[in-house]
Order: C-alpha cells, then sequence, then structure tokens
C-alpha cells in the first residue's frame, strides 16, 4: 500500500503528459485533498500514514479519467467561486475567475441599493447566487434552457442558503420576454465561442464542458448578445444595467450592438489577463 507522500508524488508523474508541473502538482494536491479529508499541511505532516484500499481505488480511479482529459473540477464534483463551493458536473460549465470580475463589477455599481436582478444561461448559478449572497436586500432571479443546469443551480442556492428564483426559459424563443419581470440588473454568460475556435481548446473543455453553453455559430457570434439586448430593453427598468461576459474578439462589435439598440454608457472593460472580458451598458427610458 502507498503511503500520502508516495501517492503525491506518483500522482503527479502520472499526469506530468497533461499538465505542466505546478499545474500537475496543484491537481495532485486537490485529489488527495478530496480523497484524504486532509489539508495538504495534514498531509505533509502524515506523510508516511497510509491509504486504504477503497482510497487507493478512489486515486486510481481519479487518474484514470484525468488522464482523459475529465476536468478535476467534474472528479472532485465541486469548483470554488468567490471562496464559495458549488456543486459542478457536465451539465454546466464550471466558473472562471473571469466571471468573479463581472459579479464584482455588478457589486460595485449595485451593493448599497436593493436591486431586482435577473441572470440569463445561469448554468451552476454561480452568479446570481453569488450576488445574492454579496447583496443580501436584492431579489435575485435566473433562467436557463437546460434542466440539468437548473438543477444544479437550484442544488447550489439550497446548499448556499440563497433566495433565487429559478426558471426554464429559451431566451432565443419569442415568447421569452413575457416571461419575465422587470428588473434594475440584467446579467449574462452566454455562449460565445465560434465553432471553428474548438479545434485550438483543451480537451478537457471540448470533451467534457456543455457545448450549448460554450459555442455559437461561426456566421452569427452575437446571436445571444442580440436576442437579449433587445429583450432587455423591455424588461429594464428606467436607468437599469445590463452586464455581459463578452468574447475579447469581439467587443467593437458587441458595444455597437449596444449602441445601435439604443443603450447609453456603454463601459467596456478588461479582465485580470487584460482581454477584454465584459461590458456593461445602461438604459434610460425616459
Amino acid at each position: 500500500m502507498m503511503n500520502w507522500s508516495q501517492a503525491f508524488y506518483q500522482t503527479k508523474e502520472q499526469l506530468s503528459p497533461l499538465y505542466d508541473p505546478a499545474e500537475a502538482a496543484a491537481v495532485a494536491h486537490m485529489l488527495l485533498e478530496q480523497i484524504s479529508g486532509m489539508s495538504k499541511m495534514e498531509r505533509l505532516m502524515q506523510k508516511d500514514g497510509l491509504l486504504d484500499a477503497s482510497q487507493e481505488f478512489r486515486l486510481e480511479t481519479a487518474v484514470q479519467q484525468l488522464r482523459k482529459a475529465t476536468p478535476i473540477q467534474y472528479i472532485l464534483g465541486e469548483a470554488w467561486f468567490l471562496e464559495r463551493r458549488f456543486v459542478v458536473n457536465p451539465s454546466v460549465l464550471i466558473p472562471r475567475p473571469e466571471t468573479e470580475e463581472l459579479v464584482l463589477w455588478i457589486v460595485q455599481d449595485f451593493g448599497d441599493k436593493a436591486p431586482a436582478i435577473l441572470d440569463i444561461g445561469t448554468g451552476s448559478g454561480c452568479i446570481p447566487i453569488s450576488l445574492k449572497k454579496e447583496i443580501p436586500a436584492a431579489t435575485v432571479e435566473a433562467c436557463d434552457i437546460s434542466p440539468g443546469a437548473l438543477k444544479t443551480a437550484r442544488e447550489n442556492a439550497a446548499y448556499l442558503d440563497a433566495d433565487v428564483t429559478f426558471k426554464k426559459i429559451d431566451i432565443l424563443s419569442p415568447e421569452a420576454a413575457s416571461l419575465m419581470g422587470m428588473y434594475d440588473v440584467i446579467v449574462s454568460n452566454p455562449p460565445y465561442i465560434p465553432e471553428r475556435e474548438a479545434a485550438g481548446m483543451h480537451a478537457n473543455v471540448t470533451g467534457h464542458e456543455p457545448h450549448i453553453a460554450l459555442f455559437v455559430k461561426d456566421d452569427d457570434p452575437l446571436l445571444f448578445y442580440r436576442n437579449i439586448a433587445q429583450k432587455a430593453m423591455t424588461r429594464l427598468k428606467d436607468g437599469g444595467c445590463l452586464y455581459f461576459e463578452i468574447h475579447c474578439d469581439f467587443m467593437p462589435q458587441t458595444r455597437d450592438l449596444l449602441q445601435s439598440l439604443g443603450y447609453t454608457h456603454i463601459t467596456p472593460r478588461r479582465d485580470m489577463h487584460d482581454n477584454w472580458r465584459m461590458i456593461r451598458a445602461g438604459l434610460q427610458t425616459r
């Protein structure tokens, strides 16, 4: 039987064809933390302790999945977003740090108010749940077309004790606007990656994360932005704001689309990697 030190170095070695050394070490620590129930420091202090048969089996099974490019978050069944644990599975995208920045932008703008908020294409629910936790006075709704995503989002809301209302809405359908209320904030991280880019993406994304939440047709990359922005014209209160996560290559086109529809005070923002990643637009109806 292996001890914890041997388990770490063996796992790191097995992952070396797929990850650089630092990432392989990080993934190995994440995996061993869940299997052992011990932190990295605790395992270092008990490095000669032995794994039992069940732990060895779980480790071997997980490494096999990792070598098939299954994301570690799906293997663990969890991901962290703004220091909160979210259940994730192949029905939902894995939350990204860039999306945290989008949420914090809204908190910066509306944190001292009691806004009505709608998140469109909610996935795991990380955006609306985080907004409710950060702005307790907010009334928060979220929608998605995927039953699996809605089930996961509701599970996360219950676990994190966040009062968020979830609805099944196809935002591309003509009747979508009639299923919405009136809001101070509408936010969305919609599908925005052209299908042609899939060939250059890592297999742990294209092979496992839901394509319905990732990709759009090459000939209409602004499909969701156009549909959401048009419907938001009638669903945003006077002075309300629309927030999008965006494809860095399509910032000018997204900005121009919003301007053409009559939005004002349009503000793009770069992310931590200096890529254009989000945009805010206001609506003045009076």
